[in-house]
């Protein structure tokens, strides 16, 4: 098999992930993301802005909010379906659109940011991901892209639901794009200047037993993971997601509040 026929298979078994689940839930945690990568690129009023990855809409809401002309794109329909309906409740003008972040439909240098929060690091083909924010991006122009890192807490539940649900051979981990050097390696001399920011989303559920029952309902990569397994596998996985909850814990009371660490890469296009 072809690494271009694996890489295609990947896609469109991650886009199935995506689409299961109610990934709306899961999106409320990474709302204020959206607000923290808005001011790392400092993004200036009128500007012409493209949120890849957009799901639910989080990046590109913070931006319309700045006045600037948003763009939004993502390959579930379903998602952008919710974007689109939280864009209206608030009387946004953005313009969301279904496309594929490997292949973005948009000519070149055609925006002053081209922006992506807990989204284009979960595409198959990451080279190619990273080309295309790249192109699009005009001379000057800013990337900024906040990603899970691998020694955070959602590092550490992607590997494992790589221990209890192998991922095809060639699926790469999506983390990746939450190192230093995984960035300069992707960007390469097409930026003329990129800086990193560490950060942590504080997360708090019910208990952990709540958060790994919340996760295995609604969050695509649990979710899918977990129907691979009989009933034995998918009592271990749980198990597992609670004791990694359980371990980040801060707080003795009985329920979770876990910080969840992400890096936000700003790079000034070439």
């Amino acid at each position: 098999m072809s690494n271009t026929t694996e890489l295609q298979e990947l896609k469109s078994r991650q886009q199935k992930t995506w689409a299961s689940g109610d990934y709306s839930k899961i999106a409320w945690l990474t709302v204020p993301i959206g607000d923290v990568l808005c001011e790392a690129v400092d993004l200036r009023a009128g500007a012409a802005v493209l949120d890849v990855a957009t799901g639910t809409g989080h990046v590109a809401l913070a931006a319309a909010r700045r006045f600037c002309k948003v763009t939004g794109i993502d390959y579930v329909p379903a998602l952008l379906d919710r974007a689109a309906r939280r864009a209206e409740a608030e009387d946004l003008d953005v313009d969301f659109r279904e496309a594929d972040a490997e292949n973005l439909p948009f000519a070149d240098a055609s925006f002053d940011y081209v922006l992506s929060s807990i989204g284009v690091m979960f595409t198959a083909d990451h080279q190619r991901a990273a080309n295309e924010l790249v192109r699009v991006c005009r001379p000057g122009g800013r990337i900024g892209v906040a990603s899970w890192t691998p020694a955070g807490f959602i590092g550490e539940l992607l590997r494992a639901v790589s221990s209890h649900a192998p991922p095809p051979p060639a699926a790469r981990p999506p983390t990746r794009w939450g190192e230093e050097g995984t960035m300069r390696e992707l960007f390469g001399d097409s930026v003329s200047a990129l800086t990193f920011v560490t950060a942590a989303a504080t997360q708090r559920f019910p208990s952990p037993e709540h958060f790994a029952d919340f996760f295995l309902a609604h969050y695509g990569p649990t979710l899918k993971a977990a129907e691979r397994l009989d009933d034995a596998g998918r009592r271990a996985f749980r198990d597992d997601l609670v004791a990694i909850a359980a371990k980040s814990n801060r707080v003795t009371d009985g329920t979770l509040v876990s910080d969840w660490e992400y890096r936000i890469a700003v790079a000034t296009r070439a």
